[in-house]
């Protein structure tokens, strides 16, 4: 907030921008107006000849240095400041809630590696983790060190990074990933402190604790250490659309920039990424697009040359793996819609040397594999729920039981691959995060942790699957929670989320800030829209390019039927979603806007047609198959269609909390800001608007534990006075 503050206050007025001056509000006082943006028309030219004009177009400032463009923001916060006074109360009251629910002093479930157990945990009043490790012992397990940890006994921990201390002073702080060498002397770790997601690579030596003089900029949060333990591989961002570019290797004492080129990706529609393989024999290089994918190997133990898998072709995706003594590689080639399982020797070169292991399948989609030495546990989804397959080498196989109708289970941390141990997640709308173990052979089950959640009370609450059918008649799956008493009676308030895009699965996992709008007698929704793959490879083929709208309709629809099953009042009705869920509510306001009391939009992707004119802008290039390239002009007319900002017209919208970081890379500040701007111009309700502009934060919003939670409050109190959500009686 002190940081907030001295923002608003260099806020200035200018001749061109009419700002509201008036930051205080008080009973009987009336609100300031909101803040006018200047119009200032621009043309955005498509190659083929079409255009647009923009009068908000000057709002992006690339540097984040615009004096005008800094005081409309500016502004715009003070206007949220003062429409927000009022609700105070309620912002504090729900913050002390969500907050007063966390164990403050936890940890995470130790995993061993190469004779050291892992972990991390918080301190009590601490925004930030502590990540920390402790050197295997006769009589040591995981169990041992959480009880160790829980009683703040931490004799023999060797603390890698405490990043409470590396982020003081800092409004932003996040390390994106470290890694330890393999002789377990060494560390690289990642971090960014501004949130734009350009990390800086550091070396410490464990030992000693020196910290290396090496620093490399400019990259992405992917190290790989070679088993020289000298050369650590990286890889480079591009300095201007911040794609991943090109894969360097770097050794300890040498300048960084002389640091030698490993493979370099001309096609700027993939994105690359580096890592170890299971059996730690290879280092590969995998780059993807969103229909394609290549890899590279070369020995860990002299990573000179990388050798292809099998060459890029279009609509072929895979990636690899490699234990035993081959290859395990998750595919869709040969039709494989839901994805298959091949093999192949360690040194394949091509496709027509794999062997289908486990064969696709129509109702179910493979998600994901570990290799161990004695099974294969394979990540599958089925009627748009998770669940895991544990298959022997005789092949007898056996799937991991779940015991609601609606949950996410998971592959968790498996570092060992000789355990008989299978770790995964489960969790559930009711359930908080769980961590299990199960030994294959024996079929034991242990629980290691679950996320502890202060006076919270899960025989309290209510959670079910159901399906809502859309104008196509296409079943869409709903995952549902409340509090336990609630009545079907058409009264209730509704918070219905959703994404739909990538491929992305939202499934429903334990939400905690939600169960404050549980316990003031709301329902929360989660509307497994087309555009996922929570239903297999289709419901997410039916949700882009020239499918997009689908997910828009099947949202809509899906509200449509919780009204009328009673699940909520027809007036009292919230969407929230954010990114590209911010390009679904920005959708359904204009296709829609009467069904909605209210839209909660983080960090929209609403600007559709004019970013992904733009090459420059991070994400463009790797998305067109993602959305459609619109300089081609049927790509252009069917975008420029739903394109939230192309789309506003004067009628009534609903409420609106709006919120968006200076620093974001992924969806760029100015398309939020635009689009409120347009919206303002446009809207012949008198529904309020809120923008609210984190000025220290990127996409994932403010870092620290409970930093973030700050910002959820103040949205949710908006939302709960919107929609007339009561106080509860009781706590």
């Amino acid at each position: 907030m002190k940081i907030r503050s001295l923002l608003l206050a260099t806020a200035i007025l200018m001749t061109s921008t009419t700002y509201a001056a008036d930051t205080a509000s008080s009973p009987g006082q009336a609100l300031p107006p909101p803040p006018d943006a200047a119009k200032k028309p621009h043309t955005v030219r498509a190659p083929f000849g079409a255009e647009r004009v923009d009068e908000y177009y000057w709002l992006r400032d690339d540097k984040r240095k615009d004096p005008e463009m800094l005081a409309y923001l500016n502004a715009e916060n003070a206007y949220v400041d003062a429409v927000m006074k009022r609700l105070k109360p309620l912002e504090d009251r729900l913050y002390d809630e969500i907050v007063g629910r966390i164990k403050q002093a936890d940890s995470s479930v130790p995993y061993r590696e190469r004779g050291y157990w892992y972990y991390s945990r918080f301190e009590t009043g601490k925004d930030y983790p502590v990540h920390a490790r402790r050197r295997d012992v006769a009589g040591m397990s995981a169990q041992a060190i959480q009880k160790a940890n829980d009683a703040g006994d931490f004799t023999g921990e060797q603390v890698l990074l405490d990043v409470n201390r590396l982020a003081e002073g800092r409004d932003y702080y996040n390390v994106g990933t470290y890694e330890i060498s393999q002789d377990n002397r060494l560390m690289a770790w990642a971090d960014d402190s501004v949130g734009r997601r350009q990390y800086v690579i550091r070396f410490r030596n464990l030992e000693t604790g020196e910290v290396y003089p090496d620093e490399i900029r400019g990259v992405s949060p992917d190290i790989v250490w070679a088993d020289d333990n000298r050369t650590v591989f990286y890889v480079e961002n591009d300095p201007e659309t911040l794609l991943t570019k090109r894969v360097k290797k770097h050794v300890l004492g040498t300048p960084v920039e002389s640091d030698p080129v490993v493979y370099e990706e001309a096609d700027d529609s993939f994105y690359m990424g580096i890592d170890r393989t299971r059996d730690d024999r290879f280092i590969v290089i995998h780059v993807s697009s969103t229909v394609s994918d290549e890899m590279r190997y070369a020995p860990a133990a002299d990573p000179a040359d990388f050798t292809v898998l099998a060459p890029r072709a279009r609509d072929v995706e895979y990636s690899a793996d490699h234990h035993g003594g081959r290859w395990v590689i998750r595919t869709n080639a040969d039709g494989a819609k839901n994805f298959k399982l091949a093999t192949a020797p360690t040194q394949s070169t091509s496709r027509a040397e794999w062997k289908d292991w486990i064969a696709a399948r129509d109702d179910v989609y493979i998600d994901g594999f570990e290799l161990f030495d004695g099974f294969t546990a394979i990540a599958e989804r089925s009627q748009g729920l998770e669940r895991l397959r544990l298959l022997k080498p005789d092949g007898a196989q056996e799937y991991v039981k779940a015991d609601e109708p609606a949950y996410s289970m998971g592959l968790a941390t498996n570092a060992e691959p000789e355990s008989e141990w299978l770790r995964y997640s489960y969790t559930s709308l009711t359930t908080p995060a769980t961590t299990y173990e199960l030994n294959v052979r024996t079929g034991e089950r242990r629980l290691l942790k679950q996320q502890p959640v202060i006076g919270y009370d899960p025989g309290k609450y209510v959670t079910e699957r159901v399906w809502a059918e859309a104008r196509d008649g296409t079943k869409i799956p709903v995952s549902l929670v409340y509090r336990k008493g609630f009545e079907k009676n058409g009264t209730a308030a509704l918070l219905q989320y959703g994404y739909g895009s990538y491929g992305a699965t939202m499934d429903p996992g334990f939400n905690l800030p939600v169960v404050s709008l549980l316990d003031r007698g709301m329902v929360y929704a989660i509307a497994h829209i087309r555009g996922g793959e929570e239903m297999g490879r289709a419901w997410y083929e039916q949700g882009k390019l020239f499918n997009k709208k689908n997910t828009f309709t099947d949202f809509i629809d899906v509200t449509d039927f919780l009204v009328k099953e009673g699940y909520a009042a027809r007036d009292r009705v919230a969407a929230y979603g954010g990114s590209a869920g911010g390009l679904l509510m920005g959708a359904i306001s204009n296709m829609a806007p009467e069904k909605y009391r209210l839209i909660l939009s983080q960090v929209p992707f609403v600007d559709v047609v004019t970013t992904m004119l733009d090459p420059t802008i991070p994400l463009t290039t790797n998305e067109y198959d993602e959305w459609g390239n619109p300089e081609k002009k049927e790509f252009y007319d069917y975008m420029l269609s739903y394109s939230p900002y192309d789309n506003l017209e004067r009628k009534a919208y609903p409420a609106m909390f709006v919120g968006t970081g200076l620093w974001d890379s992924q969806v760029q500040y100015w398309e939020p800001a635009k689009y409120v701007a347009r919206l303002r111009d446009r809207n012949t309700s008198t529904a309020p608007v809120l923008l609210r502009t984190n000025m220290d934060a990127g996409h994932g919003g403010k870092s620290g534990r409970f930093r973030r939670y700050r910002e959820l409050a103040e949205m949710y109190a908006f939302a709960l006075d919107q929609l007339g959500v009561a106080e509860p009686a009781s706590k």
